[in-house]
């Protein structure tokens, strides 16, 4: 990895493409960093936290009478997760699949490759723990009033349940890609953060894309329940959503993002 110093930024004019790889950049390169633990534990917290967008959308869905603008704003409160993670600067891993790719990139080593793949799978695996956490206060805890429970399985369920593996895999390409475009837009958000991270966000909730850490914490609550087996709900959702945003976040925006400013850099 390279020992880069934060790129200095001017906060009167407005950051260049070139600046704000940079930026994300170095933001990547000190992840990769980090220790094991570190990771693990931003990543649990992370998944943990991300699940306020299910439960925000549940109980706006819950207290919204049926009608057809319903679902529309009941989708604002998928937001909400987000807003929590990315300003707690949590490890969500769809955010990875632009902020270390970035750096790997610019320095594909064997090395660099370990660091990568070292970071993908714990912060991953670590966010599916967290929902799973979340998922087991509101199911078998009794977090979640009756009501309220039945509002999240009615949510979760309609995300998950009808949706083949193909469509799956296709709705989580825009998902990842919306995120990885939401990392790439923050360092020139300059106090606007909380619009960079909504209006992204929700329309990954009016599209009826496939977020794959905040649609396991559907799946886990529809396993819990009963109205789901484990090996449907990983491989009819969690698999194939994970594939799109590989795809959407690193494949198609890391790739474009770094396309654009590969001439430009001085590695």
């Amino acid at each position: 990895m390279a020992d880069n110093d934060e790129p200095q930024r001017d906060p009167s004019t407005r950051l260049s493409a070139r600046q704000v790889y940079q930026s994300i950049r170095y933001d990547g390169e000190q992840e990769m960093a980090r220790p094991l633990g570190s990771l693990w534990w931003s990543g649990l917290a992370a998944g943990i936290a991300i699940t306020a967008s299910v439960f925000a959308k549940a109980l706006l869905y819950k207290e919204l009478p049926d009608s057809g603008w319903r679902m529309p704003i009941a989708d604002f409160g998928y937001c909400v997760g987000f807003v929590l993670v990315v300003l707690g600067r949590m490890q969500l891993f769809t955010e990875n699949t632009i902020t270390v790719v970035l750096p790997l990139m610019a320095d594909t080593t064997r090395r660099a490759f370990y660091c990568t793949l070292r970071l993908w799978s714990v912060v991953f695996v670590a966010n599916m723990a967290g929902t799973f956490i979340a998922a087991g206060f509101a199911t078998l805890v009794g977090f979640a009033s009756p009501s309220q429970l039945a509002a999240l399985q009615t949510i979760a369920a309609q995300a998950v349940i009808g949706s083949d593996w193909a469509t799956t895999l296709i709705h989580g390409i825009p998902a990842g890609f919306f995120v990885a475009a939401l990392v790439w837009m923050l360092p020139n958000s300059r106090g606007f953060e909380i619009w960079v991270i909504v209006l992204p966000t929700y329309l990954i909730a009016l599209g009826g894309f496939a977020h794959v850490v905040v649609g396991s914490m559907e799946v886990w609550l529809l396993v819990l329940s009963h109205q789901l087996s484990l090996i449907a709900g990983v491989w009819q959702f969690i698999v194939p959503a994970l594939i799109g945003n590989v795809l959407g976040g690193t494949v198609l925006f890391s790739l474009l993002a770094y396309g654009q400013v590969r001439r430009e850099i001085d590695d």
